[in-house]
């Protein structure tokens, strides 16, 4: 079985930071949001889903934290994949009690061990404390993004910058949509070729921000200097971010960020988390 769920912070008082726990009535213990992953999600949907779910509170995730794993009584495993993770606002709750939750609230960071009831949550919360003393709490995604499934070049007629996708190409750039959600996109960069652009419109649309158009980014007019300018302003930037070019353009821009070349697959992703223009964590997420 396969679940998600976010240690969600928050800064109050100046330098006070607080994290969310919620109160089960099945178990009476109080626990991180977490929950079943649904037929067809991904993990980092999960874990946003369930806490909107559990706390009424929207998030944005951060760099992932432990996945864990435990037998269940009914037989089998459970794993666990926890992100830290952002309110996507102040953090105000507007909970309602539930059948299944019965109280949410914000803990001192200092108080969060003693109130949490299992030491497999405090092991997660170990893991966030780890990433306090570099500030990696605050890393920023940067998402570096192949266009999805696009027609085929032998049978296209004209510019190949003009080149569709494909059906199952406009199929998973709507996949796409959750899962930048998620990592609280707000910043679109694209190669100006038309199956670039159409993997990130419908995201672009979702949240209603225009796309930044990149000709340096395209593959035909992509130079290690456009690439390494680009990579540049991307790691300094301090919006969560998307980019999408193609896959000879990709090897180009991950020399140009220190980041080995994942290969990326169509619509596949990996989001490099940044702080201070440095990668702190990666993660790769198939079509």
């Amino acid at each position: 079985m396969l679940a998600a769920g976010a240690v969600v912070w928050r800064e109050v008082g100046g330098r006070r930071i607080q994290l969310l726990v919620v109160h089960r009535m099945r178990y009476d213990d109080w626990t991180f949001p977490k929950g079943k992953i649904d037929a067809g999600e991904r993990l980092p949907v999960t874990a946003v889903r369930e806490t909107a779910e559990e706390t009424g509170l929207g998030i944005h995730l951060g760099v992932p934290l432990s996945r864990l794993e435990y037998p269940l009584t009914t037989g089998g495993t459970k794993q666990v994949s926890y992100w830290c993770a952002r309110p996507d606002g102040e953090g105000e709750l507007s909970f309602e009690p539930t059948h299944e939750i019965t109280a949410v609230r914000w803990v001192d960071l200092d108080e969060t061990a003693a109130a949490l009831s299992y030491d497999t949550d405090r092991r997660v919360l170990d893991d966030f404390t780890r990433l306090l003393p570099g500030a990696e709490h605050r890393a920023i995604p940067l998402i570096v993004l192949r266009h999805a499934k696009a027609r085929s070049r032998r049978r296209w007629k004209g510019d190949d910058r003009r080149r569709t996708l494909a059906a199952r190409g406009l199929s998973e750039a709507k996949r796409l949509v959750p899962l930048l959600q998620a990592y609280g996109i707000r910043t679109v960069v694209s190669s100006d070729s038309t199956r670039c652009v159409q993997t990130v419109e419908p995201y672009a649309d979702s949240v209603d921000v225009d796309i930044a158009l990149d000709r340096g980014l395209s593959q035909e007019d992509a130079t290690r200097k456009t690439v390494a300018r680009r990579a540049e302003l991307l790691l300094g930037d301090g919006e969560p971010t998307v980019v999408c070019t193609h896959r000879p353009v990709l090897p180009m821009l991950f020399d140009a960020m220190h980041i080995e070349d994942p290969s990326l697959e169509t619509s596949q992703l990996i989001v490099l988390h940044r702080r201070d223009d440095t990668v702190v964590a990666r993660e790769l997420h198939h079509p």
